[in-house]
C-alpha cells in the first residue's frame, strides 16, 4: 500500500482512540457500522454540553491535529496548521439519481436553477444557492459544474467535507474540468491535508491555470514537502529497521544450525567411540552388571563388534550429559584406557568427570556405579 495512506491511516485511527465520540458523526456512520458488524463496541456519544463535545466545536489547534508518538520520535512532524478547521459532520448531501431520464424540459429548468444559484451567491444567500444548486443536481445530476458550483459555496461556508464530496462526483462526470480540483484543493487545506492539497491545485492549475489556486498552493507546498520530506525519511528509518531484524533473524538460524551439527557431529563422534572397541570390552567392565567378567550376563565373549549395535545405545547417545562427556578429550582418554584394561579403573577414582560417565553408563544398563 502507498506508505503515504498508511500514514493517513494511523493519524486517522489515533484520533478515534484518542476521543471516540467523533466516532459518531454522521460521514463515519458507514465506518462505524463496519465496526460494530466485526463485533466492536463504541461507546456511547457524550452529552451535548460536555466538554468533548465542545471541544469538537472549536477549531483544531495545532497540538489537536498532531499525532500523539508512536513506536519512534520520526512519527512526528511540526506543521503550521494555522487556519485549519474542524471538519463538518452533517450528513452528506442529495447527489442525484445517475439512473435519472433527464428531459429537454429538465435540462432547462436545471439551467434556470442554476442562474438563480449563482445570483444567490452574487448576494451572500449562501444557504440559498446551496438549495438552488441541489434542485438543479435533482433535474440534471449529470452535469460537473452543478457540483462544482455547490462545493464552492461550501467552502464558502467552511464545509470542507461536504466540498469534497461534491468534487470527487464532478470530477468523476468529469476529469478534465479544473474547477473540481481547485476547489477540492482548497477544501483539503482547510482541514489541514496539505499534500492532497497541493496535489490538487497544482492539477487544477495544469488543467487552466487560475491566479487564485496558484497563490494558494504556493501557500500550501511547502508544508506538503517538509510532509513529504518527513515519511520519505521515516520510511527509510522503518526499511533500515526491517532490515536490521532480518539481519538478526538469519543469524539467529545461522547459530541454531551450527549448534545443531555441532550435536549430530558430537552423537556420530560418541557413537564411533561405542562401536570402536574390537572385541568389545575385555575384561569386563568395573560397575557393570557383573562387571562384564567375559561379558555382560548372557553375552558371552564380551561385545563383539564393540557396542554399537547393542540394544540402548541409541537412548545412550542421545543423553545430553554423555554427549557433552564424549566431547571431552580428557574424559574419553580415560574412558578408552578402562575400556582397555578395567583394572585401570583406579586409576581415576578421584576424576569426578570419568567416574560420571561410568555411573551414568551403569545405570543405562540397570547396574550401579
Amino acid at each position: 500500500m502507498d506508505p503515504r495512506k498508511l500514514q493517513e491511516l494511523r493519524e486517522f485511527v489515533r484520533l478515534c482512540q484518542g476521543n471516540p465520540a467523533i466516532l459518531h458523526c454522521s460521514e463515519l456512520g458507514f465506518f462505524s457500522e463496519w465496526l460494530q458488524s466485526m463485533g466492536a463496541s463504541i461507546p456511547s456519544p457524550p452529552p451535548k454540553d460536555s466538554p468533548t463535545e465542545a471541544s469538537q466545536e472549536e477549531p483544531l489547534k495545532e497540538e489537536n491535529i498532531s499525532p500523539p508518538k508512536a513506536e519512534s520520535e520520526e512519527s512526528d512532524v511540526e506543521i503550521d496548521n494555522e487556519g485549519v478547521i474542524a471538519p463538518d459532520d452533517e450528513a452528506p448531501q442529495e447527489m442525484g439519481s445517475d439512473d435519472l431520464e433527464v428531459t429537454e424540459e429538465m435540462m432547462n429548468q436545471a439551467n434556470e436553477k442554476k442562474v438563480e444559484a449563482i445570483n444567490a451567491l452574487g448576494d451572500g444567500e449562501l444557504q440559498n444557492a446551496i438549495d438552488l444548486f441541489t434542485d438543479a443536481i435533482k433535474l440534471n445530476p449529470r452535469i460537473a459544474i452543478l457540483y462544482a458550483k455547490r462545493a464552492s459555496v461550501y467552502v464558502k461556508l467552511q464545509k470542507p467535507n461536504a466540498a469534497i464530496r461534491d468534487c470527487d462526483k464532478a470530477i468523476a462526470i468529469n476529469p478534465d474540468s479544473a474547477q473540481p480540483y481547485k476547489w477540492r484543493g482548497k477544501a483539503h487545506r482547510l482541514l489541514g491535508h496539505w499534500e492532497d492539497a497541493a496535489h490538487d491545485l497544482a492539477m487544477a492549475c495544469k488543467l487552466d491555470y487560475d491566479e487564485e489556486a496558484s497563490t494558494m498552493l504556493k501557500e500550501v507546498q511547502p508544508r506538503a514537502q517538509k510532509i513529504g520530506e518527513h515519511k520519505r525519511k521515516y520510511e527509510r528509518k522503518r526499511q533500515e529497521k526491517e532490515i536490521d531484524e532480518r539481519k538478526e533473524r538469519l543469524r539467529k538460524a545461522k547459530e541454531e544450525h551450527e549448534r545443531a551439527q555441532r550435536e549430530e557431529e558430537a552423537r556420530r563422534q560418541a557413537g564411533a567411540q561405542f562401536g570402536g572397541f574390537p572385541g568389545g570390552f575385555p575384561g569386563g567392565m568395573p560397575g557393570m552388571p557383573g562387571g562384564f567378567p567375559g561379558g555382560m550376563p548372557g553375552m558371552a565373549g564380551g561385545f563383539p563388534g564393540g557396542m554399537a549395535g547393542m540394544p540402548g545405545v541409541s537412548e545412550i547417545l542421545s543423553d545430553p550429559e554423555v554427549l557433552t562427556a564424549m566431547q571431552d578429550p580428557e574424559v574419553m582418554a580415560a574412558f578408552q584406557d578402562v575400556a582397555q584394561n578395567p583394572a585401570n579403573i583406579s586409576k581415576y577414582q578421584g576424576n569426578q568427570k570419568v567416574m560420571n560417565l561410568i555411573s551414568k553408563l551403569s545405570s543405562k544398563f540397570g547396574g550401579s556405579a
